[in-house]
């Protein structure tokens, strides 16, 4: 009788601690950790905080390196990045503000990325059931490095939706991140100078960015809906 006494409340423990840690339970937290994001977001407007010149009180390396980690954490709880680019321009000039803006996507890019792969990918998985999640799921995984390029090299495909699809797939951290931080510097930079030019927008160096973003966007969007039509006819 003791020994049954004392199995029962292990067993119980036990069945528990599966249920806490399965797959549904992660996802679930996930879930509820991306809602209270984006609701922190529409109440408190960080990208207001990053643009408002609260930075400018310290100096140096150490704002930079400040504005990186908010810039990321403001990008995982889906902060538009161009708001968060021009941000970095207008704060900290073309060179630093670039610098903030490339640390500060690569980290919020592998701040979502663990999160969908710790919480999300178990999950998930099983459900790549349709075409086009299993075309893109086996383009990441067989060649994640340049998939994940060319995504950040045209805009076409929402920076976090392509942060939790590389997590839910089989790509590397390394490739993932490497080609985050490679991949948008184009783009980035455009925004980075804009936004240190935008007193300025009759400037060359202005019109020019403007024009960068304006063609990289239709390039983007062109891209898209010919792999759209692409996929749809196998």
């Amino acid at each position: 009788m003791p020994e049954t006494a004392t199995a029962r409340p292990q067993a119980f423990a036990v069945r528990c601690t599966k249920v806490l840690f399965s797959p549904w339970s992660r996802l679930s937290l996930l879930v509820l950790l991306l809602a209270a994001a984006g609701t922190c977001v529409l109440v408190f407007e960080p990208q207001r905080l990053l643009s408002g010149g609260w930075i400018a009180q310290l100096g140096g390396a150490t704002a930079v390196a400040l504005f990186a980690v908010a810039y990321g954490a403001c990008t995982s709880a889906f902060v538009p990045r161009p708001l968060l680019n021009l941000a970095a321009g207008a704060l900290f000039g073309t060179q630093a503000g670039l610098v903030a803006a490339i640390g500060g996507t690569v980290f919020g890019a592998g701040i979502a990325f663990g999160l969908g792969r710790m919480l999300g990918q178990d999950a998930l998985r099983p459900l790549l059931r349709g075409k086009w999640l299993r075309a893109a799921d086996g383009q990441l995984s067989r060649h994640g490095f340049r998939s994940m390029l060319a995504v950040r090299l045209f805009p076409g495909v929402p920076f976090a939706a392509a942060n939790y699809c590389a997590a839910v797939s089989r790509m590397g951290w390394l490739p993932f991140l490497l080609a985050t931080g490679l991949g948008s510097i184009p783009n980035t930079a455009a925004y980075v100078i804009a936004g240190a030019r935008a007193s300025t927008p009759t400037s060359p160096a202005f019109l020019i960015a403007m024009g960068f973003i304006a063609v990289t966007g239709l390039g983007g969007a062109t891209v898209a809906w010919f792999k759209r039509h692409h996929l749809r006819g196998r």
